[in-house]
């Protein structure tokens, strides 16, 4: 199986299933609750571990180990699921961000993260030698300082480069050029370009890069730029139970088809039905199938 990094963020999600999100001072009771490894480029990783590839994860954390508790949780869950964290440096001092999380019936989510500031300026040791061994980089735009000199390292490679772009920025950011692939959350794109036309916001990417675009929106379909045309494919319909990390789940199940060398319609394709089971389970990056549940949701599919 192909091997991938990811690089980007990690967080500890502490997650409260409730009937409806509190109103200003309001109190609710939560009928579930899990405490979780999180962050997009986490989250992909341990997506691609359980669909079988293999898997090395890069990420600023709060340390020096052993005095970041929150931290070295990560690291043990990542490391409990086969993924490798030697790429990961502990920022002496710092703390490794935290998330509150609430989802309610319909499998919506509100989150409050907290990130230490002293993360954003740590950078990767070893660039060169984190993409040495691998065959395609996924990064999220979290720290764009951290990931962007692991995006040269593996353009310098040759290697596909995913950008999951998850926080919005603005439409020229310079992380978008790095990338051959950059697959926006509908929630970014809206933000970064100020339209709801997905279409037309991809298009204004567009002006500032080659690589490929995309574009996931929840329940409705996925679209993608091809030959300055667009192209949308329909999602699994499902009953969404929680959608927390599913848009993670989606671009590590995309970047791992793409090492595998699918083409770009089936690589969306295997990443949408990773998804889809993903948001039928609660508890966020717990909820990522194995890849026998995913070749099995589509070959169901295929036979209707």
């Amino acid at each position: 199986m192909p091997r991938i990094l990811c690089a980007g963020i990690a967080v500890l999600d502490e997650v409260f299933r409730v009937r409806e999100f509190p109103l200003p001072d309001t109190k609710v009771e939560a009928s579930e609750f899990i405490t979780v490894g999180g962050g997009c480029a986490a989250n992909a990783a341990i997506a691609i571990a359980r669909l079988g590839g293999e898997v090395a994860f890069a990420a600023p954390l709060g340390g020096p180990a052993g005095r970041d508790a929150i931290g070295d949780r990560l690291v043990r869950g990542l490391a409990e699921e086969g993924v490798d964290c030697a790429g990961c440096v502990r920022a002496a001092g710092a703390r490794t961000p935290v998330s509150a999380i609430f989802i309610n019936v319909r499998g919506d989510r509100t989150i409050a993260t907290y990130r230490d500031r002293r993360l954003d300026v740590v950078v990767p040791l070893d660039p060169d030698r984190l993409v040495a061994d691998v065959d395609a980089v996924l990064v999220d735009n979290r720290f764009s300082g951290f990931v962007t000199p692991v995006c040269r390292a593996a353009r310098r490679r040759g290697l596909p480069v995913v950008i999951d772009a998850d926080r919005a920025t603005v439409e020229s950011d310079p992380l978008f050029a790095m990338g051959t692939h950059v697959v926006f959350s509908g929630e970014c794109l809206r933000n970064t370009v100020g339209t709801d036309d997905l279409a037309a916001g991809l298009a204004r990417i567009a002006q500032f890069t080659d690589a490929f675009l995309a574009v996931s929106n929840g329940a409705l379909p996925v679209l993608w730029r091809e030959n300055q045309a667009i192209r949308e494919m329909p999602v699994f319909p499902v009953a969404a139970l929680d959608t927390l990390g599913a848009g993670d789940v989606f671009h590590g199940a995309f970047t791992l088809a793409l090492a595998e060398g699918r083409a770009i319609a089936d690589a969306m394709r295997f990443a949408a039905a990773t998804a889809g089971i993903k948001c039928t389970r609660f508890g966020g990056s717990t909820g990522a199938p194995r890849r026998a549940e995913v070749e099995a949701l589509l070959a169901a599919s295929r036979s209707r």
